[in-house]
């Protein structure tokens, strides 16, 4: 797993300078926002299940 790693290394900065256009640096952005967005996306899913459960238990 680590060789793995290591072979894969990419540096973002590099590739984002020798870009053709500005729409490489657009989609790293995105490409980093995303896996943020689905977690949070979940974490408030998984919340408001159990927070509504709880309610229902309550009564």
């Amino acid at each position: 797993m680590i060789v793995t790693t290591i072979l894969q290394e990419v540096n973002i900065e590099e590739k984002i300078k020798n870009a053709p256009n500005d729409d490489y640096s657009i989609g790293i952005l995105i490409g980093s926002l995303i896996p943020f967005v689905f977690l949070v996306t979940v974490a408030y899913v998984i919340y408001y299940y159990n927070k509504k459960r709880a309610n229902k238990d309550e009564e």
